[in-house]
């Protein structure tokens, strides 16, 4: 079993990498396809189902800057792919370079539980929880300009912000059970 480290290569100049991991395959290349055509920075997209990554390319593999987990609401084994391929993360990437984005967050068909189940590992980790609206071409721009948003910063490309500060903006909170008791 392989870690995957962020900062076992050195950055390439004006480039960020970006891995998506989704089990299903549902919204990876749609955003893939937008994102390799932004203009400021050289923006290299790897795609992957889960982790680990496979051994054999792993001296060619770029630094991977950002770590992003696609889940899909309405199934229970997007999530479990996720949450399996946690482990498979050095800690390293919990500090502002790992993402979680749900699709199908309004689809009445994905169990409420499914997304707080999400917001508790994103909250359990700090890292920033988007959702996507995979189905129009503009819910997918959305998604792209907000990932680039944060991989720019992940991979160094913004003056006078790091990663640890955009994560501690842009976190996924929980309220505490006792929060939750004395709502009204």
């Amino acid at each position: 079993m392989s870690l995957l480290t962020p900062f076992s290569k050195l950055p390439g100049l004006k480039t960020a990498n970006i891995l998506l991991v989704e089990n299903e395959e549902q919204l990876q290349q749609k955003l893939a396809d937008q994102m390799v055509h932004e203009n400021a920075v050289t923006v290299n997209v790897r795609l992957a189902k889960k982790l680990p990554l496979p051994m054999k390319n792993a001296a060619s593999r770029p630094r991977i800057d950002l770590v992003v987990f696609i889940i899909n609401l309405t199934s229970e084994l997007s999530f479990q792919s996720a949450e399996a391929s946690l482990k498979h993360l050095d800690p390293g990437y919990f500090v502002g370079k790992v993402c979680f984005m749900v699709t199908n967050a309004r689809n009445a068909s994905a169990p409420p539980e499914h997304l707080d189940a999400v917001r508790k590992l994103a909250a359990s980790l700090h890292c920033p929880l988007l959702c996507a609206e995979d189905q129009t071409a503009d819910g997918v721009t959305n998604a792209v300009d907000r990932l680039l948003t944060i991989l720019r910063v992940a991979a160094g490309l913004v003056p006078m912000t790091t990663p640890l500060y955009l994560s501690n903006l842009t976190r996924c909170t929980m309220p505490s059970d006792t929060e939750q008791q004395n709502s009204p």
